[in-house]
């Protein structure tokens, strides 16, 4: 059982790249805690806390069409650590910015927006470097491997995130961010990457093209591209305004917050091993769908429970459903795509993956001030419901995959 699930682990370069992955990770989790609760405790605004997440990944709407050309004609290790390097340095200057007392809400709107930037760029070479690692009959395996790195930090993270924010301080959390990019880093230059790099006379915007023209061809593609823009769009806004549901409908602090975080992130981990033990199971489109169903419903609950013990308990749940749409849906993608055309075609769904976040995150935070964030996730969660139905049983393409 457990060979199974940790399968890809038998690739050396896969596995270097995932322990890297998994401490920078967890650093930047620690981050995202202390800057949720500093945006909050700065602003008193709900507005804010969307419009951080807003910059924080706009640019992937912008620039990761252009990130993905470049990830197919260039090294993506080199990219990738041009983009770490860049992180890092937001980071640290964050840290000395708190440390010197001279936060101010636009310096973190800023530094966000050029840390987005420079995952636009990382992120589509990063999902084009992991199926050149593996065989492709393990590929969906590592997918859900790193889903389980990524929620693993996401336990993790928070726990550490809370214990240096009320131990030692806010820029600590920032400070141990910046550090834990050197894991990565040092992966990322011992890696023996086998992709090489597309010699192509044609111009960006042809290239993006092809691009287009690929998933347009691709029958159910289209399908799962809105999938991945609706699932963040309306799922993602749940983590984001945990610090509103804590403090202001729970009226807790901030260790119930990490705690929060916690639990979403270990329901996260046991959905993705759950993916990762399945295998090359059949129908997967049509399990995506249901998982996405139960997210709806799950989200739904948790934002009208006033129990803490039962929000955790539902907040695990929607961890794990929201994981596993994640995983099934992303290597339905990768499966049908060629090593030629991936990063732009991982691009593509940078775009409506990420792109969905900053909208919802937005969106939502305009909203929760008129209607109160229990009601706006609620309809965020009743909204997943019925998306789920409709391509379940009227446009079946991603059920027939």
């Amino acid at each position: 059982m457990l060979k199974r699930v940790f399968k890809a682990f038998q690739y050396p370069d896969y596995r270097l790249l995932w322990f890297g992955s998994c401490t920078s990770t967890i650093g930047t989790w620690m981050q995202i805690v202390a800057q949720n609760w500093l945006v909050f405790d700065l602003t008193k605004s709900p507005f804010y806390l969307g419009l951080d997440a807003f910059l924080g990944s706009i640019p992937i709407v912008l620039f990761s069409l252009v990130g993905g050309v470049v990830a197919d004609r260039m090294d993506r290790r080199h990219l990738l650590l041009t983009s770490q390097w860049v992180q890092l340095s937001c980071a640290f200057l964050l840290a000395f910015l708190i440390s010197i007392h001279e936060i101010r809400i636009w310096y973190i709107l800023t530094l966000s927006f050029v840390s987005g930037t420079a995952q636009a760029f990382g992120g589509p070479a990063y999902q084009a470097l992991v199926p050149s690692l593996v065989d492709q009959e393990d590929l969906q395996n590592a997918i859900a491997l790193q889903t389980i790195q990524f929620n693993l930090a996401r336990v993790i993270g928070p726990a550490l995130g809370g214990i240096a924010f009320t131990k030692l301080g806010c820029a600590w959390c920032f400070s141990l961010n910046g550090v834990s990019f050197i894991a990565v880093i040092i992966s990322l230059m011992n890696l023996k990457v086998k992709f090489t790099p597309e010699k192509s006379g044609l111009s960006m915007l042809t290239s993006m093209k092809q691009g287009f023209g690929f998933i347009r061809n691709q029958g159910a593609m289209v399908a799962l591209i809105v999938l991945a823009f609706c699932m963040t769009g309306l799922g993602v806004p749940l983590l984001t305004f945990l610090p509103v549901i804590a403090k202001d409908v729970l009226h807790m602090g901030p260790s119930t917050f990490t705690t929060m975080m916690s639990v979403s992130g270990a329901g996260a981990v046991a959905g993705a091993l759950g993916v990762a033990s399945f295998g090359a199971i059949k129908n997967k489109g049509r399990w995506a769908l249901l998982m996405l169903i139960s997210l709806g419903v799950l989200i739904a609950a948790f934002a009208l429970s006033k129990s803490l013990l039962l929000s955790y308990f539902l907040l695990f749940l929607a961890g794990m459903a929201l994981i596993a749409v994640f995983t099934m849906i992303q290597s339905l993608v990768q499966i049908i795509t060629g090593n030629e055309m991936r990063g732009r075609v991982m691009s593509v769904y940078n775009v409506a993956f990420r792109g969905g976040m900053p909208v919802g995150n937005l969106v939502t935070g305009w909203l929760v001030p008129m209607f109160t964030a229990p009601v706006v996730l609620a309809v965020n969660g009743t909204l997943l419901f019925g998306l789920g139905l409709y391509f379940l049983l009227v446009q079946r393409r991603v059920a027939e995959l």
